[in-house]
């Protein structure tokens, strides 16, 4: 089983980038649990692999995989030999938007400037459409 999670998730890894305009899958990752952010990441990786075009969320203590002073403090998770963060980090060099909560960086004393490059800040508008259109998967750990 490690072995078939490690072979899909370095498969994901070198997919090609691509661009995110109409996710049909949107992950909210709240946990500060490493294998469960993992999990959740692993799950969204496999659904790219079969054609999903996934966005992510990081909300409360999750939001602190994108803020660049606390990526080492991700632990690698045996499986897919890697951190949450360096998962993210991957994500997103592979085109998925990743974004904070809105309401993260100012309850944390940060700014967009303390998050990883190409993360950005979730405005609520726009999860508030994806979060309603029957189209795009939910899915929260």
């Amino acid at each position: 089983m490690k072995a078939l999670l490690t072979i899909a998730f370095l498969a994901v890894l070198a997919m090609p980038a691509f661009a995110q305009n109409n996710p049909n899958m949107l992950t909210i990752i709240t946990s500060d649990e490493d294998q469960t952010q993992a999990m959740a990441l692993i799950l969204t990786m496999q659904a790219m692999e079969n054609g999903a075009s996934p966005q992510i969320l990081l909300c409360d203590e999750a939001g602190e995989l994108a803020v660049t002073e606390e990526v080492d403090d991700s632990d690698m998770v045996i499986g897919p030999d890697a951190s949450p963060a360096q998962m993210i980090q991957r994500l997103v060099n592979n085109g998925v938007t990743v974004e904070v909560c809105a309401i993260f960086l100012p309850n944390n004393d940060l700014t967009e400037t303390d998050l990883i490059d190409n993360v950005g800040v979730a405005q609520p508008p726009a999860i508030g459409a994806l979060v309603a259109d029957p189209a795009v998967r939910l899915f929260t750990f």
